[in-house]
């Protein structure tokens, strides 16, 4: 029964030592104020994700007619959202409204277009 009684006394006054430091902490740790600036900080502004227009001299396509025709000097019929691009004479391209309209087809390549398979 001594054993029980020293027991349960060394826990409770490992219990309260316990709590003690804890308290101690706590009321150290909000009593550590950190330093506020005297005025607030000025962030940069953030990059711009969308890509800058290009002069109109270097640009190489031009929008395609009301009606999906390509102007005389742009034959090449280019989609957005397939990302491919129709030449004269091909499968798809008298049935292709076209987005935009490129000069040769190397220019819509270099604009990230990719060839119709057919």
């Amino acid at each position: 029964m001594d054993s029980i009684r020293t027991a349960l006394r060394n826990t409770f006054v490992l219990v309260m030592l316990a709590a003690t430091i804890g308290a101690a902490l706590s009321w150290r740790r909000g009593r550590v104020t950190t330093p506020t600036p005297a005025t607030a900080p000025v962030w940069p502004p953030l990059p711009s994700h969308e890509p800058e227009p290009l002069p109109v001299s270097e640009q190489t396509w031009v929008g395609a007619n009301d009606d999906g025709s390509t102007p005389t000097t742009h034959p090449i019929k280019a989609k957005d959202a397939s990302g491919i691009f129709h030449s004269p004479g091909g499968r798809f391209y008298d049935r292709t409204k076209a987005d935009r309209c490129y000069p040769t087809a190397a220019a819509a390549e270099a604009d990230g277009y990719r060839r119709s398979k057919s």
